[in-house]
């Protein structure tokens, strides 16, 4: 099962080296290049999300993300000990697509995950919240 780890402090800086580094993995995997863009897309709205709201912008707290590639899947878990998420249902995109006033200015990166990957699960226990991303790759 190929795996690999990678640790980073909660600077927006940090997120690119990171999604450069999962796309590695993935081509070396031989994972489509359409996979590849919406696994490190779902990877950079989840980072930045645990910057802004786990982290509230705080810079030096640790993010680990480890990523495997387990049968036909691809598995990515992101852990932060920053402040949980309270909302854990799945998001909902409302919004009347005639009127560009009512397009949500927030929550529009966990729907774009939800909506890419093919399951997603949050935990958080004694501090440490783990958010877990599963696609599977078919040719």
């Amino acid at each position: 099962m190929p795996f690999e780890k990678i640790t980073v402090t909660s600077e927006y800086k940090n997120i690119t080296p990171v999604s450069k580094k999962i796309r590695e993995f993935l081509l070396a995997q031989q994972v489509s290049e359409q996979f590849c863009n919406e696994i490190e897309i779902c990877l950079m709205e989840a980072l930045n999300n645990v910057i802004k709201h786990a982290y509230e912008e705080e810079s030096g707290k640790s993010i680990y993300i480890y990523f495997s590639m387990i049968d036909d899947s691809v598995e990515v878990n992101i852990i932060d000990t920053g402040i949980a998420r309270v909302n854990t249902e799945k998001p909902k995109l409302n919004f009347d697509p005639d009127d560009i006033n009512t397009v949500p200015e927030s929550g529009m990166g966990l729907y774009i995950i939800d909506s890419l990957m093919d399951s997603t699960e949050y935990i958080t226990n004694n501090g440490v919240n783990t958010f877990k991303l599963i696609k599977k790759i078919t040719s």
